[in-house]
């Protein structure tokens, strides 16, 4: 007996796709998630657009402790300048803006009211492509790490690879690239330095300015406890709390420690002002940096430890009541000693804030020389 078995043409196409499908590609850092178009605004009131192509990105990273996540950002293309595929790229990584959602650089640039592109607009006006991570948690699900630095390190990282895959942009992985930031910028941009050799690195990374760096946060944690900058080291603990659950913020504050950074973890940065003069034992009842699990962690997220490999340019104002000059001289000894090519520079600048405006055109120019192919030299 012969059994006859009819075959329909919809299984035999079915048939010949399962054999020749190839396996979704895993998710791995510096995939585009999205990117929408957007407008930036130099001006509030959406006045002064700049005159860019624009992109909102979401892109995927890696979080402090090694998982996968997902960033938002800013990616900014002048319509103009440069042969499609050759633009160099910077990584601009932002100071501090705050712990809620509405804070995120991707936010104020849309909204004409972040600052940070006045120096933008420096590298924008030299043809230069710019990418502006948010961080891990500013603008996407989750409490924002602020300054965890190896979660912001790798930000940077992967925001420029995103850039990169942008349908659109015409940017292209062979650019050259490099980074630049300033205060929890400059802590950014360091960790990005430091992590690009064995995290990406594909990328052409030509040099990194980093500024007002608060590379040792334990030491910076000391010297805002009780000053009208408190707030900017409560806002550090409850970002670190978020990177490493471990920590348990919560269960080692008192009833005024949980109401206070409760209320915080969703301020900008100028509502920080409102913890001005407080200090950690106001907060909780243990002595919280000196608990084995904190230093552990600050520890892990002090800058200093490996030395980059590209050109490193280090500036600091003599006069930063926020992050004391000797934090940042401190960081360029140590790569120094371990062998770095670093260009330092001590600004007059009397305060933290006059540091980023002394500061920021003479890393642009220097970033520009080492994009150009100049060679750098050192002042160790």
């Amino acid at each position: 007996m012969t059994l006859r078995v009819r075959v329909s043409m919809s299984m035999i196409l079915l048939l010949i796709m399962s054999l020749t499908a190839t396996p979704a590609r895993a998710a791995t850092p510096g995939d585009v998630v999205s990117a929408q178009p957007t407008t930036v605004y130099l001006l509030p009131g959406k006045l002064l657009e700049v005159p860019v192509n624009a992109w909102h990105l979401r892109y995927n990273s890696t979080s402090a402790t090694g998982a996968l996540n997902a960033v938002s950002g800013t990616l900014l293309v002048p319509k103009s300048g440069y042969p499609l595929g050759t633009r160099p790229i910077i990584g601009y990584a932002v100071g501090s803006h705050g712990l809620g959602d509405q804070c995120a650089p991707s936010v104020s640039m849309s909204q004409g009211r972040e600052a940070e592109l006045a120096l933008v607009s420096l590298f924008l006006l030299k043809g230069f492509a710019v990418v502006m991570t948010d961080y891990e948690g500013l603008g996407t699900p989750g409490q924002h790490t602020y300054m965890a630095g190896i979660s912001q390190g790798h930000a940077v990282l992967d925001s420029i690879k995103a850039a990169m895959r942008v349908p659109g942009a015409g940017l292209s992985a062979r650019a050259p690239v490099a980074v630049m930031g300033y205060s929890q910028g400059g802590a950014s941009a360091g960790w990005a330095a430091q992590l690009h050799p064995a995290y990406a690195p594909e990328l052409r990374l030509k040099g990194v300015a980093a500024g007002g760096v608060p590379a040792d946060l334990r030491v910076v944690a000391n010297h805002l406890d009780g000053g009208e900058n408190f707030g900017l080291a409560a806002a550090a603990g409850v970002g670190l709390d978020a990177a490493y659950p471990e920590l348990d913020l919560e269960a080692d504050l008192n009833d005024r420690g949980r109401a206070l950074l409760g209320a915080a973890a969703d301020y900008c940065v100028g509502d920080l002002d409102r913890l001005a003069g407080l200090r950690f034992s106001d907060l909780s009842p243990i002595d919280l940096l000196n608990q084995p699990k904190w230093l552990a962690r600050l520890a892990e997220n002090r800058l200093g430890a490996v030395a980059p490999r590209v050109p490193m340019f280090l500036y600091h104002g003599k006069g930063d009541q926020i992050i004391p000059l000797a934090v940042g001289s401190t960081l360029r000894s140590e790569y120094c000693r371990a062998g770095a090519n670093v260009r330092w520079t001590a600004l007059p600048a009397p305060d933290h804030v006059t540091g980023a405006i002394e500061g920021g055109p003479l890393a642009i120019e220097w970033l520009a020389l080492r994009v150009y192919g100049l060679p750098a030299s050192g002042n160790c």
